[in-house]
């Protein structure tokens, strides 16, 4: 009888690994499954591209600098400008297509219907697309004559597919093939140093 009790008390080395590798492979098995399953709280691509809000801090942002971010797939332009900027938007109105942004094509909020087409004046918050053809126009913030622009150009955007110009206020210029001023798209501050892009009502 003893002989049979120290046979069972003895574990069979194969038995002992096949037992360690099923426990190891069912603990593997079920992180796997929770790793998925977690990862279905997240937020999808498609729902982000689909319109959700983006919040951005500014309080790094200085006068003359612009930053990039993304909303519905878009490129939206943060711009502080600068007094200088500012300064320019009143003098080149009799040269813009429509000053006042009343065009339909793309509606501006209330809020930005205005000469800085903006919540505050130093800050610029537009959609970095043209209204023509969907290009996206370049930084030309240096006035005066330069390559594709004209001799009293006063500081703005130049569109390089066909030659659309806007202003610092994302306004374009008259007898250009863009039809309408650049989008504001719609946006609040959560505070002085935030700012909340698709979104205007809290």
């Amino acid at each position: 009888m003893s002989d049979t009790l120290a046979d069972q008390s003895q574990m069979d080395p194969s038995k002992r690994t096949w037992l360690i590798a099923t426990g190891a492979a069912g603990a593997v098995g079920g992180v796997a499954t929770l790793v998925p399953f977690v990862s279905t709280f997240q937020p999808s691509e498609r729902a982000k591209a689909a319109g959700a809000a983006v919040e951005v801090d500014i309080s790094a942002l200085k006068p003359g600098e612009k930053v990039t971010v993304e909303w519905r797939g878009k490129p939206v332009w943060i711009m502080k400008r600068t007094p200088e900027q500012l300064a320019t938007l009143e003098k080149d109105e009799d040269q813009l297509a429509d000053p006042n942004s009343d065009r339909k094509a793309y509606p501006t909020p209330e809020y930005a219907k205005n000469r800085h087409r903006s919540i505050k004046p130093e800050l610029f918050v537009g959609v970095g697309i043209c209204s023509h053809l969907g290009c996206s126009p370049s930084d030309k913030f240096t006035p005066g004559a330069q390559p594709s622009l004209p001799d009293n150009w006063p500081g703005g955007f130049l569109c390089p597919c066909h030659g659309s110009t806007f202003d610092m206020a994302g306004r374009v210029f008259k007898n250009k093939p863009a039809p309408d001023n650049l989008e504001v798209p719609p946006h609040m501050y959560l505070s002085d140093s935030k700012l909340l892009i698709g979104e205007d009502k809290a």
